[in-house]
């Protein structure tokens, strides 16, 4: 399918920039409110991410197109755990698998290259093409925070999911 996972470069700074001011990305990308950050404060997420030791973040390439980010964060490597993000920030993009594939890749990426034992992510409750496809791999539901989420005056849970090396290992 061409999908590739790259190290961010300066040149996917210009959609990045784009996605994380983009409060309908926002809305399915993460739990805090959709509030469409700055220049400033995307260059200060990423250099944490860089910095931090416990974070590695992807440019999802379709063929030599910059199309989302994904990676791992909160990695402890103690306990070989680490929770996955991904983002597919070109609408055109979406719906045609490439969720799937960038999934893969970082699950073997995880799991082989990490030597991660289990990775886990949440999902919000409304993303149903997410929380299908994280079922279709094989991610358990092990958790709900209920009515944790406020979007558009209305309240909605976060699932946690979440697969252990042997499960991946079994797909």
């Amino acid at each position: 399918m061409n999908i590739h996972l790259t190290k961010i470069q300066e040149k996917d700074m210009e959609y990045i920039y784009k996605w994380l001011s983009d409060s309908e990305f926002l809305k399915y990308y993460d739990y805090y409110p959709p509030l469409p950050q700055s220049k400033k404060e995307v260059d200060k997420t990423f250099h944490y991410y860089e910095n931090s030791g416990k974070s590695i973040v992807f440019a999802v390439r379709k063929e030599n197109k910059t199309i989302g980010i994904a990676g791992f964060d909160d990695i402890i490597k103690a306990n070989k755990v680490a929770t996955l993000f991904i983002g597919l920030g070109d609408k055109n993009q979406r719906g045609k698998g490439y969720g799937t594939e960038t999934m893969k890749l970082l699950l073997n990426y995880g799991f082989n290259e990490l030597n991660l034992h289990r990775i886990q992510l949440n999902v919000l409750s409304f993303n149903e093409g997410a929380i299908a496809l994280y079922s279709k791999l094989g991610f358990k539901k092990e958790g709900v925070l209920r009515e944790f989420v406020l979007r558009e005056g209305k309240r909605y849970d976060l699932f946690y999911y979440g697969l252990l090396k042997e499960e991946w290992l079994e797909t």
